[in-house]
């Protein structure tokens, strides 16, 4: 006759049961991502001089947010995050880079075949092709932190990967309405590059290729082509004009809002998710 115990399955802690719900780990998560950046930028602003805040703030701030949402992972998620492992970053991030701008670069060239895309001139000097790149850098971490790292991982793992897709599709749009200029297309847009950028992660279980890949694209039209970038600003180093009609060139809100690029940006998100899957699935 056996006197053996029956093993008993400890519960856990109603604080545990909390911090492990997806919906919490998603405010929480966001969280880490967005108050380092946040809150480094006001001190900076508030106790730097201005010719002191030059190149520096936000790298620095995206810095932090990359060693908060580690913290994030290791205390509250209790496991190492694989998604930032670093052997083979810069190869994701260079790689991600050349995609993202050649992206970028098809959509210019065809616009320009159908004269809907003119360089008028470059600016004086190389500076401005540079002084977009801090906040380019920011943009691209702390976006693909929130939407990938974050908001795909966690729906992912616990609704699977398409409801995962539909909620980065629906929340990336959403994320950028309140930007000038938006139209019903630069919507469309907008959340079909947030497909692609899920599959890049998807394709790595990493960042490092979709902030490649998203920081290529803006750079081009921010920092190469004086064109506006999602509604903001033109302030690139050559001069363009987009003549023709708003649907192709994407108007004041920039050819994020062109249905030119969402042929482009729709065919390579059908192609990455395809690629995509099976590196999911293992």
């Amino acid at each position: 006759m056996s006197i053996a115990q029956p093993a008993v399955t400890p519960i856990p802690s109603f604080r545990a049961r909390v911090l492990t719900h997806p919906l919490l780990r998603i405010v929480l998560g966001v969280a880490a991502v967005m108050l380092p950046i946040s809150l480094t930028l006001a001190l900076i602003h508030a106790v730097v001089p201005q010719p002191l805040r030059v190149v520096w703030p936000m790298p620095l701030a995206a810095l932090l947010s990359f060693l908060s949402y580690r913290l994030f992972a290791t205390r509250v998620e209790k496991r190492l995050p694989s998604e930032l492992a670093l052997p083979g970053a810069a190869l994701e991030v260079g790689a991600g880079v050349v995609a993202g701008a050649a992206l970028g670069l098809k959509v210019a060239v065809i616009l320009a075949v159908m004269g809907a895309f003119v360089i008028t001139g470059s600016s004086t000097g190389w500076d401005a092709l540079l002084k977009c790149l801090p906040e380019q850098i920011m943009v691209a971490t702390f976006e693909e932190l929130i939407f990938r790292a974050v908001l795909f991982r966690i729906v992912d793992q616990r609704w699977g990967t398409r409801v995962a897709l539909a909620v980065s599709f629906v929340l990336f749009a959403l994320a950028h309405l309140p930007n000038d200029n938006i139209s019903a297309l630069a919507v469309l847009d907008t959340a079909v590059v947030s497909l692609a950028l899920c599959a890049a992660y998807m394709m790595t279980g990493r960042v490092w290729l979709p902030i490649g890949i998203h920081f290529g694209w803006n750079f081009l039209y921010d920092g190469v082509f004086a064109v506006p970038l999602s509604g903001h600003a033109a302030r690139g180093w050559l001069q363009v004009s987009l003549p023709g009609p708003e649907w192709l060139t994407g108007g004041a809100y920039g050819v994020e809002a062109s249905v030119l690029t969402l042929l482009v940006w729709g065919i390579a998100t059908v192609l990455m998710l395809k690629r995509a899957q099976p590196h999911h699935l293992a």
